[in-house]
């Protein structure tokens, strides 16, 4: 092989490895408002929008107070009291968990990351260490210690729009939770069957992020969310064309849309091109990035 072959070769794999490693951006369409996408490894951000904007952040908020509980050294085998009292917004909120009933702390922490349980998540700072306040002042005290600057939470659900973060600090959040096995377990599994004491009963819960059920995604840790204010939210980590990504995606339109943002960005890094988002997540954010253009 003559050595001007072997160079034209060596530029040519090296040009795809290039563009494997980094996908055009104007090839990426997504319905989200605020995005960033991440190598987890390299810490290269491979696309953001908006990752400054402050929003309500809705369930991502449980990613926090995973985080808080296990932080507290309790056991997990301890069986707590569900409890809603110190949650104001709480009241009136559906849940099958009866109130009074114990569960073990660790179940607590399970469903509330997997099947974004709201009596769940209020039940680990019910029986935090001094109670809701001191486990609300823990969340905020943790994001400040994380630079988490533009991120505030005033309850543990998600449920209130004064939780409010960006995309930018989420990615901070998702890298720290990364560090906790019992997050990316929990947060990554189908399903979990639990024994509730006081009385004795079982409920089974199942995994908001269906992306977990497919055989072509590896999810390593993840967390929707959504309210009104907030918009389909999706944090994620998990392997794309042989990488470690982190994905932050806040505020689309559409039951399923954050998640067909995720699907359309591992067609990106897969392939080049993610393909386009429908008519109606388009609008909607559109409508949203002209309103912040304005500001």
């Amino acid at each position: 092989m003559s050595s001007r072959l072997l160079l034209s070769l060596v530029l040519t794999l090296s040009a795809t490895l290039s563009l494997a490693a980094t996908p055009d951006p104007s090839k990426l369409d997504l319905a989200s408002v605020s995005v960033m996408i991440k190598d987890m490894d390299s810490g290269e951000v491979l696309y953001q929008r908006n990752p400054d904007r402050v929003q309500p952040i809705a369930s991502i908020t449980k990613l926090m107070t995973g985080l808080v509980a296990l932080d507290a050294g309790q056991s997990m085998k301890e069986r707590i009291p569900v409890a809603v009292k110190d949650v104001p917004i709480m009241r009136n909120v559906h849940s099958r968990i009866r109130i009074g009933s114990k569960i073990p702390r660790g179940d607590a922490l399970h469903i509330a990351l997997m099947a974004s349980e709201n009596r769940a998540a209020a039940t680990l700072g019910h029986s935090y260490p001094g109670g809701m306040e001191a486990f609300i002042n823990n969340m905020n005290l943790t994001a400040k210690g994380l630079s988490m600057n533009s991120t505030r939470f005033i309850e543990p659900t998600g449920l209130s729009s004064e939780n409010v973060s960006t995309a930018a600090d989420l990615m901070r959040l998702l890298e720290v939770a990364n560090l906790y096995p019992q997050i990316g377990e929990a947060s990554s599994s189908s399903k979990k069957d639990v024994t509730f004491s006081k009385p004795r009963y079982i409920l089974a819960f199942f995994n908001t992020n269906t992306l977990v059920n497919k055989k072509s995604w590896s999810v390593q840790l993840s967390k929707t969310g959504y309210t009104d204010d907030a918009g389909r939210c999706l944090v994620m980590r998990t392997r794309i064309a042989g990488r470690n990504i982190g994905l932050v995606l806040l505020d689309s339109y559409g039951k399923r849309t954050h998640l067909a943002d995720a699907q359309r960005i591992k067609r990106w890094l897969e392939t080049g091109s993610s393909g386009s988002v429908p008519k109606g997540a388009a609008n909607y954010r559109d409508a949203k990035l002209k309103a912040l253009a304005k500001r």
